[in-house]
């Protein structure tokens, strides 16, 4: 069996970097300029990059160019989060939630607030315990501090 010398191992010989270059002036694509040469894509482009060739834009160009505004939320979405959660303008927390219905685990039932309070397997731990409608987990307090997506939304819009 024959031992390839280190030179003719090289993937990238003289005669590939020629033929990598003339297919990169004549506008063919990374993979097609990869099928041709028998390297792959990201071989292709690791090389074009090391060699300083770039199509378009320089590498000074991207490097100081503004970074893209976010994507706007489609309006669908948005509508959909709006009945999910309801549109509000509130703040986090309108005011102290309530603290007199608190409540252990064996205490809760389906139309109770689950937010826990303090630490799991202290001796003051327990669940906020007030009204939560319509089967939600948390109460109209708690839900306002776990569901804010209004703030998302209201950043996107601008």
């Amino acid at each position: 069996m024959p031992v390839l010398s280190p030179i003719s191992s090289r993937t990238w010989t003289d005669e590939r970097i020629e033929l990598l270059k003339r297919h990169f002036e004549a506008g063919l694509s990374c993979s097609e300029i990869a099928a041709d040469i028998g390297v792959s894509r990201n071989a292709v482009i690791g090389k074009l990059s090391r060699l300083n060739l770039t199509r378009g834009r320089t590498v000074e160009d991207r490097a100081f160019a503004p970074p893209r505004a976010p994507r706007a939320v489609p309006r669908l979405q948005y509508e959909m989060l709006a009945t999910i959660y309801g549109e509000t303008d509130a703040p986090a927390v309108a005011g102290p939630i309530e603290e007199a219905n608190r409540c252990s685990l064996l205490e809760l039932a389906e139309n109770r607030c689950r937010w826990p309070i303090s630490t799991p397997g202290e001796d003051d731990f327990c669940f906020c315990g007030n009204t939560a409608p319509d089967g939600r987990p948390y109460c109209a307090g708690h839900s306002r501090l776990a569901y804010r997506p209004h703030t998302r939304a209201r950043a996107m819009r601008g």
